[in-house]
């Protein structure tokens, strides 16, 4: 499988992107790794993986980093705001995610991504 059909938003800090990593290369898959954290993604790729993961803002949000509570994002309804979040501070973002052929899943558990580029 070539590197471009696969994309992980990766963060080499976290146990489970790095397994999940693993997990996909143990596969035989060298996906493109997406750092995240180093290219702040814009609301509109944030946009674009919601869609393909068929979720909320929130539902891929860290809400017990500190940046969660700083901001105050516990009491924010409108998910254009929380998208506006997640681009300025990328922290918020869970990970890994996952991306192949316009679907995308969360890997948590990394299990998941198995799933995804296997299905």
């Amino acid at each position: 499988m070539a590197n471009n059909d696969v994309i992980i938003w990766h963060n080499p800090r976290c146990s489970k992107s790095r397994e999940a990593l693993k997990l996909l290369q143990e596969e035989g898959i060298e996906p493109k790794i997406y750092k995240y954290l180093d290219e702040h993604p814009t609301k509109e790729q944030i946009k674009e993986v919601l869609a393909m993961i068929g979720a909320t803002p929130r539902d891929i949000m860290r809400t017990k980093e500190a940046i969660y509570k700083e901001l105050g994002l516990k009491n924010v309804d409108d998910d254009e705001k929380l998208v506006e979040a997640m681009a300025e501070h990328p922290r918020l973002i869970e990970r890994p995610i996952v991306i192949k052929e316009g679907k995308a899943v969360l890997g948590r558990p990394p299990q998941k991504v198995i799933e995804l580029v296997k299905g």
